[in-house]
């Protein structure tokens, strides 16, 4: 298949030529890549077979049995050396970023920030891949934990984050010793292909200690996606998308006792005390229901306010909503780009017809005119329900935030639990015993929960991932790396008797 050689497609092309991408990948494949900005056709990928992948999971398993006998702090100099080459590319991969998905040129700067965070994170991980000592009741023994290297980690990711969250997996797996097969969703593969490249020249500066396979990409569809769950040389996959997908991988990892790190669906929530910083609140519920279209795991969808403080906050709200910079990422200052495709607007006037049904106020949700009538641009919609009905306890995966008023600290705290997702959620007051209670045992019952910032941006630093059916996965900081190395415990007996725990008795002539 051929394409078009547009403006985009042009500057696309130019991009992955200074990123490393050889220009004849890019089309006579079968797999038509399109920018969500104009539409417009940017590439045509050659997909992997099923059977070629398997091959390549072959591959990355002889790769994973050499790099796992490299020295912890040999293989962060690996990652260190990404983490230079990302920086050296950041202005190219966060343009194509912004091409490729439609967001604001400083979410794909951004983004290409949190892989570098994520390589400097990792870096100092290879030095601290701790085990520990534990007390015996044996004498003259000694207990202790060690972790090696798992395997071969697959990843598959999803469109909105499309390399951020390869490099959460992919700078923790390199650093604890294991090999790195990737899956980008089909929707944005030209990113995958440019941190591939990326990673070659970090590769060719470290040295002959990284073997061949160590990284590798497979463009394709469900079907190489079944694959990576599927093979038995796979022993923990990382997989970004729907609640729905998740239902699929989750079942298949587990019948082969492979380990899951899914990051799911978020139906996120907010509430506002009689306390706020109304100012503060503002902003951050604005970013976080708008930014990115709406197309966020962590975007805020629900939003409780408190009676006392609906009609101060709301109105202003409301405003913004009317007033927020929509349009072309590329070539205006707008503050929302397009969303993905024709099916996540569809998607989005569903919902709103549902809710209006349902008693809703909407104010924004109508189609927004770009000058390019094949992408689908949107005003983000806020929706003043009466109460927490369908579709609100459900995620849509565009920018709708609906909200709702509440009076009982108590009641607002089910209410914001009251759903399936338990991604991120945050509180906006300034009383103690409110903040805390939002962070104790009672409170959300989210991975993330926040107090005075919004649902989203996250640092690397803190392990990312929620609970229920956001898949119970970690990825990025704290201990997340456990997850990417086998732990065993180890007990040495130096002494010249044998005694047994717990006082057993067991002696023979």
């Amino acid at each position: 298949m051929t394409i078009a050689i547009t403006p985009i497609a042009k500057e696309t092309a130019d991009l992955l030529a200074k990123l490393g991408v050889a220009g004849n990948t890019l089309s006579g494949g079968e797999l038509s890549v399109h920018s969500p900005v104009t539409r417009e056709q940017i590439a045509a990928l050659r997909q992997v077979s099923p059977a070629a992948a398997a091959s390549a999971i072959d591959k990355a398993d002889a790769a994973f049995r050499a790099w796992r006998l490299v020295p912890g702090p040999r293989r962060g100099e690996l990652v260190r050396l990404l983490g230079e080459e990302l920086r050296a590319a950041k202005a190219e991969l966060g343009r194509l970023v912004s091409i490729e998905v439609g967001k604001i040129p400083s979410e794909g700067l951004g983004e290409v920030q949190e892989m570098i965070d994520i390589c400097d994170f990792a870096v100092g991980l290879s030095r601290q891949l701790y085990g520990l000592t534990i007390a015996t009741e044996r004498p003259g023994h000694r207990m202790m934990e060690t972790w090696h290297p798992l395997g071969v980690v697959g990843v598959i990711s999803a469109f909105n984050f499309p390399v951020a969250v390869w490099s959460w997996n992919a700078a923790l797996a390199l650093v604890c010793g294991d090999a790195v097969v990737w899956k980008p969703s089909e929707k944005t593969p030209l990113t995958a292909l440019a941190c591939a490249a990326i990673f070659a020249r970090a590769v060719k500066r470290f040295g002959a200690d990284a073997p061949d396979g160590l990284l590798t990409v497979l463009i394709g569809d469900r079907a190489v996606g079944e694959v990576l769950v599927d093979h038995p040389k796979v022993p923990l996959v990382s997989a970004t998308g729907s609640t729905r997908m998740g239902r699929e991988v989750g079942p298949r990892l587990a019948k082969r006792f492979a380990r899951a790190v899914l990051e799911l669906g978020g139906n996120n929530a907010g509430i506002v005390c009689p306390s706020a910083d109304l100012d503060m609140a503002l902003r951050a519920i604005a970013f976080g229901a708008m930014g990115t279209a709406g197309q966020r795991c962590t975007t805020l969808r629900r939003l409780f306010v408190h009676d006392s403080v609906y009609d101060q906050i709301v109105p202003r709200l409301k405003r913004a909503y009317e007033s927020v910079s929509v349009g072309n990422p590329l070539e205006t200052g707008a503050l929302v780009g397009p969303l993905i495709d024709k099916a996540a607007f569809d998607n989005m006037q569903k919902a709103l017809e549902q809710a209006r049904a349902n008693g809703g106020t909407v104010t924004g949700g109508t189609r927004f005119d770009s000058g390019h009538q094949d992408a689908w641009y949107v005003h983000p919609a806020i929706v003043e329900m009466p109460a927490q009905v369908a579709p609100v306890t459900e995620e849509t995966f565009a920018p709708i935030l609906y909200v709702m008023r509440y009076s009982d600290f108590d009641a607002v705290l089910a209410l914001h639990n009251a759903v399936g997702a338990g991604l991120s959620s945050s509180i906006f007051t300034r009383d103690l015993q409110e903040a805390e209670r939002f962070l104790g045992a009672d409170g959300s019952d989210c991975g993330i929960a926040n107090v005075n910032i919004g649902t989203s941006g996250a640092e690397i630093g803190g392990a990312f991932g929620g609970e229920k059916e956001t898949g119970g996965g970690r990825e990025s900081g704290s201990d997340a790396w456990k997850a990417y190395m086998r732990r065993a415990t180890n007990t040495i007996n130096y002494s010249n008797a044998l005694p047994l725990a717990q006082g057993v008795s067991f002696d023979i002539d």
